[in-house]
């Protein structure tokens, strides 16, 4: 991702909440994302150093269709050993492609390349279609859960793991 997909990873980014969370989150918060502003947020984002490594899913006809995120597993304000996936969105037209498998797989490959034993995730609870999706990317629940505030909502969310090292998966206590 460069400075000039910051647009374009906006529109990703605000079209996948909107269409993923609709009837999951507050519907007024969905409807007050801005795209402009979610851009100005990935620039600031990108511009500072962080550890997160952004990567976008491009097509000659469209640019910009998808994007992700990963660095290290932040808890409590710590940084661990441990990789986490922060986002991964697809334009709602290209859900089903093979665009997010194609991000997931690079994902993978960054995280692994960068040491990390294991990627962890989180996902609303009520959210099956991004669920199976990680599923099928061998990841799984691990029992933790934490609400997500939305405007005031507590939206649940559970925690997914992979083991990117079979010899070296580590475990949150």
């Amino acid at each position: 991702m460069t400075l000039a997909d910051c647009e374009a990873v906006a529109t990703v980014r605000v079209r996948g909440w909107q269409s993923a969370y609709a009837g999951l989150m507050p519907q007024t918060h969905l409807d007050a994302m801005d795209i402009a502003e979610n851009a100005q947020l990935q620039r600031r984002y990108l511009a500072s150093p962080s550890g997160v490594v952004n990567v976008v899913a491009e097509r000659p006809d469209l640019g910009v269709i998808g994007w992700a995120a990963l660095g290290p597993y932040r808890e409590e304000g710590r940084r661990l050993e441990r990789g986490e996936l922060y986002a991964i969105y697809v334009l709602p037209e290209q859900t089903g492609t093979g665009v997010g498998r194609a991000l997931m797989a690079e994902v993978l490959t960054r995280a692994t390349a960068a040491g990390h034993p294991d990627l962890a995730l989180w996902v609303l609870r009520d959210n099956a279609p991004a669920r199976r999706f990680y599923e099928r990317a061998g990841f799984h629940a691990d029992g933790a859960e934490e609400p997500f505030d939305v405007d005031g909502v507590a939206v649940p969310e559970v925690r997914y793991v992979r083991a990117l090292h079979a010899s070296r998966a580590s475990v949150l206590v």
